[in-house]
This record gives structure tokens, C-alpha cells and sequence, in this order.
């Protein structure tokens, strides 16, 4: 079980920690609704290090990222990040992952941890361009500070104007004392605030200023359990869950990261599937009793037959009601369909709606 440079501070605060990914990560502090609130009103700071990050260099490396991701990365400008997947050979998915343009022939790719070598393998075995990787997943640490006040109590800690730095853009810049360090608005909470990409031996000099300059600001340590009620409620994907190797982007709705103006892997059946279109869709559902809906749990229509499977699902802390996403055939995926969530036995009555379940 691997720990993250931060693993002892989470102990020495009470964390209820968990093996995730192989790592020993913290999962909850003081439970998940007070962390999620925390985040949605203040400012929370979750440690996601055991995310994994490759270096890519070379006069090639866009090529090598244009052939193995299926979205458009030759759009890219230094500063910017692109959330993109890695498409297999069979119409699924390797990984979700977003790519940052460092510089001119540069680029980081940052991928999930339970995928770091499978990722690593994947674009190894794709490599025939001479690119220059290198895995610095086990050098970095990566804080997530979140939330509508991360802004306003981080600025101090940088000589930049963070609130400068736009929804998928980044800076390399100062900060907590720290030089180089990459803060990037990539958030997967839907609450705004920015991750603090850090060499592990700077990690807890930047946590520790944190979490100084955030203490007026009611600032908190956040789990990866209430990471994930977050995402859920504004929809987005979770690899393992709602993508994975047999779901395709086209699938899971993510048509919009999948660009046809260019050759990638599997790009030709992509296509086909496009135009003949899909047999099942990626939907967001609320309970419309109080229910919550779990991961596998079939999904039936009114006469009871199983039409799909829930791949996500949890009781909404913001809005107090079951929410989840799931995967159905496209004649019960239309928006306001009635759908019935399998839970022991009993029909609960859901509807289809559209995302992001969460309305600031």
C-alpha cells in the first residue's frame, strides 16, 4: 500500500483511511455531508496525489496525443487543458484524462490512479514517434483546493491573479513560498477553486499554508467520499463506474471530447457507430421517492423488464434526494422518461433529467 506525502498529516487528523488505487487514501474526516457542504459554501482541500502524471517532449509528442486521445489537442495553447479519453480497440475506453500544454513540445498528461501503468502501457506500445516520455506519477503530489471562496483565501499565497486563471486553463507560477508550481482550474466538484500540482517534498510546506491562509475561511480537509458525491452531482463521469473499457465515448455522452477531423485509435468504428447511432445512453435519473440508487442496480421499465444497469449513484447532499447515472436503451433515454431503480426487490420510480443535477 503506497502513501502519499501527505499520508500522516491525514492520520494525525483523524481520517477514516482507506486502500484506493493502492494507496492508503483518506476517505472521510468528520463525515461526507459536512465535507460536501463545506465545499459547496466555503473551501475544502482534498489530496488527489495518487493521481497519475506523464511528461511527454518532443517534436512529435502531439502526435503521439493526437493518435491515442480522441479529442482535438492540436486546438491547445500553452496554458491550457483539454479533457480528453484514450479510446481502446474495441469501441471502449483505456482512461479519461486531461492534457496540459506545458510549452512548445510539451505536454502533461493526467491520468487516473488505478490506471497508471495500463495508461502508461496503452501510449508506450502507441510510441513509435520518438517521443520522450516520463512517469513522474510517484514525484508529485496534487492538492484540490475547492470551493466559491478558494479564490479569494488562496490569493495571498501567490504573486498571480488567480482569479484570472479561466475554467481549463493554468499557470506555472508561485505559490505557498513554492516556485514552478502548476495551478490549474481543472476542479471536478463543480465549485470552482484549483489544484496545486507540487513535488513531494514541497507538499506539506504547501499544505500547511493552505490551510493558514484558509482558516478564516472556515477551510477544511475533504475525503475522497465526499470528492465524490460532488462529481456525482454535477455529472461527471467517474472511470470504473460510468466509463470503462467496454462503454464507448459516444456512450457515455462524451461525443463532445470525441473529434472526427482527425485519425485516432478506433476512430473509423467510432464513426460507423456516430452515424448508425447508439443502442444504449449514459442518463441522469432522481428518485422520485426517497430511495438512494447504488452502483449496479438494474434499471427496469414500468412493466418490469431490465432496460439498464445504474453505474453511479448516491442521496444528493445538496439537494436531499437520490440521484445517479446509469446506462439505458435509447428508447427509455429521453429526457422526463419514467424509469424504476431495482432496489431489493422493490420498483422505485425514477426520472430521466438533464445535468448537472447540482443548480448553483
Amino acid at each position: 500500500m503506497k502513501n502519499t506525502a501527505l499520508t500522516h498529516i491525514h492520520e494525525s487528523l483523524g481520517a477514516k483511511m482507506l486502500p484506493f488505487a493502492g494507496y492508503n487514501m483518506p476517505i472521510t474526516y468528520e463525515g461526507v455531508n459536512a465535507e460536501h457542504e463545506t465545499v459547496r459554501n466555503s473551501v475544502g482541500v482534498f489530496d488527489v496525489s495518487h493521481m497519475g502524471e506523464f511528461l511527454l517532449t518532443g517534436p512529435n509528442a502531439l502526435a503521439l496525443i493526437q493518435k491515442v486521445t480522441s479529442n482535438d489537442a492540436s486546438t491547445l495553447t500553452i496554458g491550457r487543458a483539454q479533457y480528453s479519453c484514450l479510446p481502446n480497440n474495441d469501441g471502449g475506453i483505456v482512461d479519461d484524462l486531461i492534457v496540459y500544454k506545458m510549452k512548445e513540445e510539451q505536454y502533461l498528461l493526467v491520468v487516473n490512479a488505478s490506471n497508471i501503468e495500463k495508461d502508461w502501457n496503452w501510449i508506450s506500445a502507441h510510441n513509435d514517434l520518438g517521443v520522450e516520455m516520463k512517469n513522474l506519477s510517484n514525484d508529485y503530489s496534487l492538492l484540490a483546493i475547492q470551493g466559491p471562496k478558494a479564490v479569494e483565501a488562496m490569493q495571498p499565497l501567490s504573486s498571480i491573479d488567480l482569479s484570472a486563471i479561466a475554467y481549463y486553463h493554468f499557470e506555472v507560477a508561485d505559490f505557498a513560498g513554492i516556485e514552478n508550481v502548476i495551478i490549474s482550474a481543472t476542479g471536478y466538484t463543480g465549485s470552482g477553486g484549483f489544484e496545486i500540482y507540487c513535488k513531494n517534498s514541497e507538499a506539506e510546506q504547501v499544505w500547511n499554508k493552505v490551510f493558514e491562509a484558509g482558516a478564516a475561511y472556515g477551510i477544511k480537509p475533504i475525503g475522497l467520499a465526499a470528492r465524490d458525491t460532488l462529481r456525482l452531482e454535477m455529472g461527471f463521469c467517474l472511470y470504473g463506474n460510468d466509463i470503462n473499457d467496454t462503454t464507448s465515448p459516444l456512450e457515455a455522452g462524451l461525443g463532445w471530447i470525441t473529434k472526427f477531423n482527425k485519425d485516432f485509435t478506433n476512430s473509423e468504428s467510432l464513426k460507423k457507430q456516430k452515424e448508425a447511432g447508439v443502442t444504449k445512453k449514459l442518463v441522469a435519473f432522481e428518485m422520485q421517492e426517497r430511495a438512494v440508487p447504488r452502483h449496479d442496480y438494474e434499471i427496469v421499465n414500468a412493466s418490469g423488464a431490465v432496460i439498464g444497469i445504474v453505474t453511479s449513484g448516491t442521496m444528493s447532499p445538496s439537494m436531499n434526494k437520490g440521484i445517479g447515472l446509469g446506462y439505458v436503451t435509447v428508447n427509455n433515454s429521453a429526457l422526463d422518461s419514467d424509469i424504476f431503480i431495482r432496489i431489493r426487490k422493490n420498483d422505485v420510480p425514477a426520472k430521466v433529467v438533464k445535468l448537472p443535477f447540482y443548480k448553483k
